[in-house]
């Protein structure tokens, strides 16, 4: 699976906090010098050992420290994260757990830059000796395995106690982290983290963490809500004076008002947009206009039902920026861009791999490791072609015989969709390995 629907289990630490790291720090010394270790790291530990370990990360050092951001940067960094306006929420969320002075509150964006961080002046002092400064990278391959950069890469709540940490010199610290996800995308926004001592890891810290992301994300979740109220406001006149099929839909696609048009809820805009004439997947050509917090759209004519003369379509699925997985299309009618989802992704990446196409049933083996999860395939296959409009065949699923494909993976094998555990997709690393 690509993404948990819960955090990672809590650390056992909490019986005996001393012990398990004297555990941690024999399986740490093992594991880093080549040796039999005692026992084996959390699954979510290993694979970012040997994503570190791969890249060559020195685990006395990190990578070499990179030139601090300065002050402007920083708050442009802050504006252009979209993480600006639930900041007192999260805040708050998670007071009571920095209040007693031992714990340091950080927010990341999704590269792992720190953002912001609060906490009392001596925790704040013992994270300077670490650099977890505002404008310092905490992404997993800049400082190791830590809760910020680990939770962004796997996707889920993390909890790193001691030794678990890649970077020997953060071993005497604890730290829980969770991803906020942007509810108009699903992509990650950052990432938010409470560290501190490991002397005061507590097995309850990550649920409470990310419950708070959670909540963070019902805040912006409603956010947007009254972002579509206020463009409807203003596009719904205008839609009943034209009287002519039009929508009015917001910066990411989602629908705020429709005239004439079948209901829907979001529409795939094009990169780059401007005023102008482009064609849309589910729409044809269509007539672009600019609204306060939005855009007029005005189909022209009847919508393909599918893409234009397959024969020359051309599919690239870029995977290289793992953060950021790309799919885009061009064709006689057009291009456009898609950001698939990280279970959209690893679909791609296995139709681009298989272009004689997999069954429901091959399709959930691949991705689950149990070939009985085909209704939910199916009902993923479902929301993946509404996306791609006449790229996806069924019966098997595959992508259309006529097109060219473009798959572009990463120069490092380990990070192909490294947030993924499907079978299949780890098997494709070990192979390009």
């Amino acid at each position: 699976m690509t993404q948990s629907t819960g955090p990672e289990p809590a650390l056992a630490a909490g019986e005996d906090p001393r012990r398990y790291a004297q555990i941690l720090t024999a399986v740490y010394d093992a594991t880093m010098n080549g040796g039999k270790s005692p026992a084996r790291p959390r699954e979510v530990i290993g694979d970012s050992w040997r994503r570190l370990q791969t890249l060559g990360i020195d685990p006395e050092l990190g990578n070499p420290a990179e030139k601090q951001m300065d002050a402007c940067d920083l708050e442009l960094s802050r504006r252009e994260s979209g993480l600006f306006d639930i900041l007192d929420d999260l805040a708050r969320g998670l007071e009571s757990v920095v209040q007693d002075g031992d714990n340091i509150l950080v927010v990341a964006d999704r590269h792992g830059r720190v953002l912001w961080r609060s906490g009392s002046t001596a925790v704040l002092d013992r994270a300077d000796g670490l650099g977890f400064v505002e404008g310092a990278n905490w992404a997993e391959d800049s400082v190791g395995t830590n809760a910020i950069g680990t939770a962004l890469v796997s996707r889920r709540a993390v909890q790193i106690f001691s030794a678990e940490h890649y970077v020997r010199s953060h071993h005497a610290w604890t730290c829980a982290g969770a991803p906020i996800r942007d509810p108009r995308t699903g992509q990650v926004l950052g990432a938010i983290d409470v560290s501190g001592p490991a002397k005061t890891v507590h097995p309850t810290t990550i649920a409470l963490v990310d419950a708070v992301a959670r909540l963070a994300e019902s805040q912006l979740r409603e956010l947007h809500r009254s972002t579509l109220d206020r463009l409807r406001s203003v596009a719904a006149p205008m839609l009943a004076r034209l009287q002519t099929p039009a929508l009015a839909v917001d910066a990411n696609g989602w629908v705020a008002a429709v005239e004439s048009v079948a209901l829907r809820n979001r529409i795939l805009l094009p990169e780059d947009l401007a005023r102008g004439r482009f064609w849309l997947p589910t729409l044809g050509v269509c007539d672009f206009e600019p609204l306060p917090g939005g855009w007029l759209v005005r189909p022209t004519g009847p919508p393909d039902s599918d893409v234009a003369d397959v024969g020359s379509t051309r599919i690239r699925i870029d995977l290289r920026n793992s953060q950021k997985p790309r799919i885009e299309v061009r064709s006689e009618v057009g291009e456009w861009t898609h950001e698939p989802t990280p279970r959209h992704a690893e679909i791609m990446y296995l139709l681009a791999t298989r272009r004689q196409g997999s069954t429901a049933a091959q399709m959930a083996a691949d991705l689950f490791g149990d070939d009985g999860r085909a209704i939910t395939v199916r009902a993923e296959m479902s929301r993946l072609r509404k996306h791609l409009a006449g790229i996806i065949s069924t019966q098997p699923y595959r992508l259309d015989e006529s097109a060219t494909v473009e798959l572009l993976t990463p120069s490092d094998s380990n990070r192909l969709l490294p947030h993924s555990s499907a079978p299949a997709i780890r098997a494709a690393r070990g192979a390009l390995a």
